[in-house]
């Protein structure tokens, strides 16, 4: 029997400061224990497995997890989305992305005379605000709206009607096209929006346009299929099939149909409505309901599972609803990892690199580690 393994991330749902955060401005950060602190939220089926016994999160505890749990340690300098994700799949980064605010004039000008467009903004922003404050002006003059955060992101916001997703993404692609080098930042995203003045609303179709990989990760070893914005976490560099599906609801239709095929390798999956919706916005309440809602799914990606396959539950960053400001928060990530052939669930304490993820998933398939860390040997107990 071919075994499977079903990688879910969690997006932004970080258990606990770092012990560098006070260097990101993220001393006392805890998105998952302050959420459950400010909502008393219960999510049964993750502390069965072992979610409240994993420390800080605030959770139920339990007697016996089902689960082997614990939490791992981000190496690599950053608290974005890509370096994240690279590190769970193997990579661990030396040095952080580069962050600007402004981006340079040098870099604006050449890419305005590439698309044949002038720009706005061009500082960091909350993106729902930046486009009720430049929103009008935009469909004025047809300009794109640009701005950045405390991640290294050139993200480039439009309205549909002003600026089609076709030639927003062609855009995008000029951006990406230039930024690099000194300029390379992970991300340019594209952020497209609709409605009137006063009711903006961004839609669907946002896009990132990523870096290449600069290493080895378990996409360039085994056969995997991405769900969500893996591709574009990626770069779509070592994916055998991918659906872009987008929003938490659309990624686990689609990962519930991907069980159902039943295909040997890894199923890597995004969940970001916690971090796009919820996290970002500062909306408590909201990022309670998200994770709720996904507890309730749980129960039947657990009962796809073939007897060999393994399912693990984890983030890439936090993003603490509590927390100042409206950016990502310097955070370790929990891990929840499953298996119907498992005796017993087991603490596996704190991991020191998230790059444990990509050893573990590589060594239950059979194929030999990259190196970057260890293997999580509970597992296989």
């Amino acid at each position: 029997m071919c075994r499977r393994v079903i990688l879910i991330v969690l997006d932004a749902v970080g258990a606990g400061s770092l012990p560098d955060a006070a260097d990101y401005g993220d001393a006392g950060a805890n998105t998952l224990g302050h959420v459950a602190e400010r909502t008393g939220i219960h999510l049964p089926h993750m502390e069965a497995l072992g979610l409240g016994n994993i420390e800080r999160t605030g959770f139920q505890s339990v007697i016996a997890p089902k689960a082997v749990y614990g939490r791992l340690r981000e190496r690599s300098p950053g608290k974005d989305t890509t370096t994240g994700h690279w590190e769970l799949a193997g990579l661990i980064l030396d040095n952080p992305f580069p962050i600007f605010d402004p981006f340079p004039v040098q870099f604006i000008e050449t890419w305005e005379a590439s698309i044949g467009r002038t720009c706005l903004g061009n500082y960091a922003a909350s993106g729902t605000e930046i486009i009720e404050h430049l929103g009008i002006e935009h469909m004025r003059t047809g300009s794109p709206i640009v701005y950045t955060s405390a991640d290294s992101v050139f993200q480039i916001a439009a309205h549909e009607a002003i600026i089609p997703l076709s030639e927003l993404y062609a855009i995008c692609e000029e951006a990406r096209a230039l930024l690099t080098g000194e300029w390379a930042v992970a991300r340019v995203i594209a952020r497209p929006f609709d409605g009137t003045p006063g009711s903006f609303y961004r839609t669907a179709g946002r896009r990132d346009f990523s870096l290449l990989p600069t290493g080895e990760t378990l996409l360039d070893r085994i056969p995997v299929r991405g769900i969500g914005k893996i591709e574009d976490i990626f770069a779509h560099q070592g994916l055998t099939a991918s659906d872009h599906a987008a929003g938490n609801l659309a990624c686990l239709e689609a990962l519930h149909k991907d069980m159902a095929a039943n295909q040997p390798g890894l199923t890597f999956v995004n969940l970001v409505d916690t971090d796009m919706l919820y996290g970002h916005r500062r909306d408590v309440e909201g990022f309670a309901r998200c994770l709720l809602e996904f507890d309730t799914e749980l129960p039947k990606i657990l009962n796809a599972l073939g007897f060999e396959d393994l399912c693990i539950i984890t983030a890439d960053h936090g993003c603490d609803p509590t927390h100042t400001g409206t950016d990502h928060t310097r955070e370790y990530a929990p891990a929840l990892l499953y298996s119907p052939s498992m005796k017993k669930g087991q603490c596996m304490g704190e991991r020191e690199t998230f790059a444990d993820i990509a050893e573990t998933v590589l060594a239950w398939l059979g194929q030999p580690t990259i190196g970057s860390g260890h293997v999580i040997m509970e597992v296989f107990s």
